[in-house]
């Protein structure tokens, strides 16, 4: 394990047309941000719903939901996924990674 981050998120701010239906529930994407300095607060970043490249592209104003605050790390972050275009983790990234991992 990496690290432990903890967040509150205020459901009241949740756009409902962000929400998407899956197979298996509802849910939201959101991002969440890890800086390097802690705010006044202690926080280490913010949580807001996710945008398009289209809204990141005009500017659109974020949905902030909260702040999050690591409260135990290992000393690493995990290294990024890489992700094909519905969002699955790329199955040449993911081989290779487990293909590292091999003690032979």
């Amino acid at each position: 394990m990496a690290g432990i981050i903890k967040t509150s998120v205020n459901l009241s701010n949740i756009p409902k047309d962000k929400i998407i239906e899956g197979k298996k529930g509802k849910y939201l994407p959101l991002t969440i941000t890890i800086n390097d300095e802690v705010d006044n607060y202690g926080n280490h970043g913010p949580v807001i719903v996710s945008q398009s490249k289209e809204e990141r592209d005009d500017k659109a104003e974020k949905v902030y939901l909260g702040n999050v605050q690591v409260i135990w790390t290992n000393g690493t972050f995990p290294e990024r996924v890489e992700q094909d275009k519905s969002g699955a983790p790329s199955s040449n990234k993911v081989a290779a990674k487990a293909k590292d991992d091999l003690p032979f």
